[in-house]
């Protein structure tokens, strides 16, 4: 018997409703798997763990973690106004989700860009461009870069309001994430776009040269080198073109949540984020408080993540495949979320419990 511990960080706005029907899916494929069991615990995290515990990454949650073989984390965050009420380094981001990432070293972040030609006509993007669907796995390094580095805030003698953000990478961090994005390109097409901005900022000079290094161990893969403004036009001018995409941190944020855009809705963008000791996963967007609590969020990067947790984590390479599977069907069958296609598109408008319905329906069909 192989028993995992899972924790579970529902999240804000619309995360405890997409972490149900992760649930749902999780509780079937213990069913459907004898040999396998999960211990779901449930934790706060976020602002809603601000207004219950003081913290938005609690004590008690941070010793769940800690003890978990892996974390399945909801989206965190409110909206701009909401978010006054938070002190400004208790805020859900810097005081619960950089902190995550931090403890557990979660330096590489794997963000599928997926779309299937089936399902080429939720991409906003013309037929000819989209051709024979989407498929990029961007890489991310996620523990170093601007978003990690020393900050700080003041006022000049002149009496100036400013503010300090130091980007710093070494080339340790960069080898590390070079090795997992060449290992992955290794698996796929053997074509790794490296994406930088080496005009202008020095630390993507060190970047590509560190990059490069690597590639010398990896002689199939050929090595693509293109500026980030570049990459962003030819996500939507030529998306074929790309297979595997590596880059530093804040590239990787905006570039995958522009990859959610080609497809048609960042609620097709599950991720894994990876150290060498711990992984969490987690939907790419946020917390959509606009539209929390209305039963119309997209599922589909909630059990996405779920997919990506039982291969990566837990070697069910199978039923990953199985429970993607799944998903895509239900949309193959006509069924769409409201974030996908707009009422009189022609297709069965389903809200968030009747697509994990769906997904569980489509799951036991097939075989273990």
């Amino acid at each position: 018997m192989s028993k995992y511990k899972i924790a579970l960080l529902d999240g804000d706005g619309i995360g405890p409703e997409i972490m149900v029907e992760a649930v749902k899916v999780l509780k079937l494929v213990e069913a459907r798997n004898p040999g396998v069991e999960f211990e779901l615990i449930h934790s706060p995290f976020g602002a809603s763990a601000y207004f219950e515990c003081g913290d938005p990454f609690p004590e008690k949650t941070r010793q769940i973690c800690d003890e978990a073989d892996a974390i399945l984390k909801g989206p965190i965050g409110l909206s701009h106004e909401e978010s006054k009420k938070i002190p400004v380094d208790k805020q859900p981001e810097r005081g619960a989700l950089l902190p995550l990432r931090r403890r557990y070293n979660t330096y590489a972040n794997f963000r599928p860009v997926f779309l299937p030609q089936g399902l080429a006509h939720f991409s906003p993007l013309k037929k000819e461009i989209i051709g024979n669907g989407i498929d990029i796995m961007i890489i991310r390094e996620l523990v170093g870069g601007l978003y990690f580095g020393e900050k700080q805030t003041g006022v000049t003698p002149d009496g100036v309001r400013f503010v300090r953000e130091m980007l710093e990478y070494d080339e340790v961090q960069i080898r590390r994430i070079a090795k997992v994005a060449f290992d992955t390109a290794m698996k796929r097409k053997k074509v790794l776009h490296n994406i930088h901005k080496s005009n202008v900022l020095k630390s993507s000079v060190l970047w590509n040269d560190v990059m490069e290094e690597v590639a010398k161990d990896y002689p199939e893969v050929k090595v693509i080198h293109i500026l980030v403004d570049a990459a962003a036009t030819y996500l939507c001018l030529n998306p074929g073109q790309f297979d595997v995409m590596v880059m530093e941190n804040m590239f990787g944020d905006i570039l995958s949540d522009q990859g959610g855009g080609i497809l048609g809705s960042l609620g097709l963008m599950p991720s894994a984020c990876v150290g060498d000791k711990k992984a969490y996963y987690e939907p790419s967007h946020g917390s959509a408080p606009d539209i929390a609590g209305k039963n119309i969020a997209n599922p589909y990067s909630m059990i996405g993540s779920v997919a990506m947790m039982l291969e990566m984590s837990f070697g069910m390479d199978k039923e990953a495949k199985n429970v993607w599977h799944a998903m895509q069907s239900v949309f193959a069958q006509g069924y769409s979320t409201p974030d996908l296609s707009k009422p009189g598109a022609g297709v069965k408008m389903i809200d968030t419990s009747s697509f994990g319905n769906l997904v569980v329906e489509e799951l036991r069909k097939l075989p273990v």
